[in-house]
């Protein structure tokens, strides 16, 4: 049987994901399904429920910078959501580098979900060693470097300017944190579990674990099994998933075939994260692709023309490498937001990926690579994406999709993820057409 033909629901799912962004859950369901469990996206929420037999439903959500307000509302109703398709265990997906602000969304979104399922304690693990986010002593370093000398410190939505997790947690939560040291966590699951137990004794409502590895991920996964709430990057949900399917020989072995992209078909990149890794990994495709840079002026002023314009330049390019499309980065940030502001000039970017999506669409293409969470929400939005298929690994967290309801295939990157090749690779997955 075709996996991607859905059967009767034997079991209740294992795990329901709520996934602050669109690349956020595409990459956990990409560590889940890579792991031996099966998984699909959801990103609009119906009546109907899911029949088809999976042991995870990551809901995908564009909560991660809207008001925190709206952003527990979303979250609440993706809880409900999933309580009715069965889902008992509850994994509230953020960025590996804990995107936040003072005034969150991390804290609210937990707190209230705590409140509604009635628990007193949660983790907080936004590890993912494989692309270099690792945790000691509570403190979140990127490949190396403190969070906050990292890119991250001047991000233009969610600057991060501590790396320390339990006090940006504090900050904008109404309970207390406490760290689980790498001494707990090498010392094995009991420990962890001891240490769990002891830190609820004492009053401390969210729990961040150290974690350098695979290892730990694991062993902070199996001592967490019989916890309601997890949150965390998608580290953990792999170290879950390897728990799982520990010892079991029935791995969802053709999995990431539902989402392989197809042969054929015209491609166009849209990048309109300005995370370094993104800015690097554009650098080194327009040197030797079709690129071209947003004029964020024409997306406030102009938008129906100026997408027009746009996308009659994409139509136009014939070469073997997709077209690309891409934000202004690097100094010209702060001039933009300097001129029109952070929140207008934002908006306005995604407006315009948004529509451009849509205007490429119906001009045939069918394959679309999309650099950053925001802009990938509103480019799937859009498009009126309702679920997904995951497909094969294209870089640790990002995967291939297809959509369930039309022949489009899409691959969502979160801005620091991937290498300098990234772009380059994502297309290698398949033959392209863009005549």
């Amino acid at each position: 049987m075709p996996t991607n033909t859905p059967r009767p629901h034997a079991v209740p799912p294992r795990i329901g994901v709520i996934a602050d962004d669109f690349t956020g859950g595409t990459d956990i369901a990409s560590f889940l399904v890579n792991g031996g469990l099966s998984a699909i996206q959801v990103t609009q929420l119906d009546e109907q429920k899911i029949t088809t037999d999976v042991d995870a439903i990551v809901v995908s959500l564009k909560s991660r910078s809207c008001p925190a307000e709206e952003a527990v509302a979303l979250s609440l109703e993706a809880l409900r959501w999933l309580q009715q398709q069965g889902c008992k265990q509850i994994y509230f997906k953020y960025c590996s580098t804990f995107d936040s602000t003072a005034q969150g969304n991390i804290g609210p979104v937990t707190d209230s979900l705590l409140d509604a399922l009635a628990q007193d304690i949660t983790l907080l693990c936004p590890a993912l060693p494989v692309n270099g986010r690792t945790v000691y002593h509570g403190y979140l370093f990127v490949n190396g470097v403190p969070l906050d000398e990292s890119g991250m410190r001047n991000h233009p939505v969610t600057p991060m300017r501590d790396a320390n997790v339990m006090r940006l947690m504090e900050a904008q939560a109404t309970g207390r944190a406490a760290n689980i040291p790498c001494s707990v966590i090498d010392a094995g699951v009991q420990a962890v579990l001891q240490a769990i137990a002891d830190l609820r004794q004492a009053g401390y409502r969210y729990l961040v674990p150290d974690a350098l590895n695979s290892t730990h991920l694991e062993t902070i996964a199996e001592a967490s099994q019989t916890l309601t709430l997890l949150t965390g990057g998608s580290g953990l949900a792999g170290g879950l998933a390897a728990v799982q399917t520990r010892g079991s020989s029935s791995g969802n072995v053709d999995a990431s075939e539902a989402g392989k992209p197809a042969n054929g078909g015209k491609t166009v990149i849209l990048s309109g994260s300005c995370s370094v890794m993104t800015n690097v990994q554009v650098a080194t495709y327009a040197a030797q692709a079709p690129a071209l840079p947003l004029d964020v002026a024409g997306c406030i002023e102009r938008l129906a023309d100026y997408v027009s314009e746009v996308a009659e330049w994409v139509c136009q390019q014939q070469g073997a490498l997709a077209p690309l499309v891409y934000s202004t980065a690097g100094d010209d940030v702060a001039r933009i937001q300097a001129r029109y502001g952070a929140k207008p000039a934002s908006a306005a970017v995604e407006a315009f990926f948004a529509a451009l999506a849509l205007k490429l669409a119906q001009h045939g293409f069918d394959h679309f690579i999309v650099a950053g969470g925001e802009t990938s929400g509103a480019v799937m939005q859009r498009l009126q994406v309702g679920a997904l298929l995951i497909g094969p690994q294209i870089a640790p967290g990002v995967p291939w999709v297809r959509a369930a309801n039309a022949a489009r295939f899409f691959a969502l990157k979160s801005g620091n993820f991937g290498d300098e090749r990234f772009f380059f690779t994502a297309q290698d997955f398949y033959q392209k057409d863009n005549k």
